[in-house]
């Protein structure tokens, strides 16, 4: 089935509300288990970034999980930032989570390298996954993970109308109707694993995890990039 590319950002207040009130309690706990199980035990303390970051769900499990660590959740759309700070999870977090507003590939608000960079349903949003490939090794420290999850574009329109109406028949129809559209664009494993490969990053694991989903994780060496696209190393 052909790609059809949707809106990079979410940014109209209703369908921002949608989100962050929707149950992802599954998919969400699912992904920082999948984190632990194929990252392993993290440091006590360290940096992250959360690329993507929605009204910040996936950023806030995560500081709960690592209550040594400090976190960078980033997002292109207003709104979606400030639902994040909103977020009645903001009190307890502290300034342990500064949630940034940039659109990829700017990144030069960060202030810092990163020991896990994370991102989840970000990559299908994007029109140019180079726009986000490239840019990792250039966010990291010497001896950074990455864990990313996405979904993946199914083979045909059956497999589209009944992955809609098993996982969010009951939802909202915005929500009905952004899943349907995130699974039209979103980029195939053989596409994903030339993305990585164009952007010299075929280390990283691809893994096909359920019928709608995948990960890529693995370590990422911080690594400067020229505007032509050459690596240099960072040491």
């Amino acid at each position: 089935m052909k790609r059809v590319p949707e809106p990079e950002l979410m940014n109209d207040s209703q369908q921002v509300e949608a989100y962050a009130t929707a149950d992802f309690e599954q998919p969400h706990s699912h992904f920082i288990q999948l984190l632990r199980d194929r990252i392993g035990t993290l440091p006590a303390t360290g940096r992250a970034l959360d690329l993507g970051c929605g009204p910040g769900d996936i950023a806030y499990r995560l500081a709960d999980e690592q209550p040594g660590w400090v976190i960078d959740a980033v997002d292109g759309a207003p709104a979606m930032i400030k639902r994040a700070q909103q977020d009645p999870r903001a009190l307890q977090s502290g300034d342990r989570i500064r949630f940034i507003q940039t659109q990829l590939p700017n990144t030069e608000t960060l202030e810092s390298k990163f020991h896990l960079i994370v991102c989840n349903s970000l990559l299908h949003h994007l029109k140019d996954p180079q726009n986000l490939w490239p840019l990792l090794p250039g966010l990291a420290q010497p001896d950074s993970q990455l864990f990313m999850m996405d979904l993946k574009r199914p083979a045909d329109e059956k497999t589209v109308f009944d992955l809609v109406n098993r996982y969010a028949r009951d939802e909202p129809e915005i929500l009905q109707r952004d899943f349907e559209a995130s699974l039209r664009a979103a980029y195939t494993l053989q596409e994903i694993a030339a993305q990585l490969s164009s952007a010299g990053l075929d280390q990283l694991q691809i893994e096909d995890i359920s019928d709608r989903h995948w990960i890529v994780y693995g370590a990422i060496h911080g690594e400067s990039f020229t505007r032509e696209g050459s690596r240099k190393s960072s040491s």
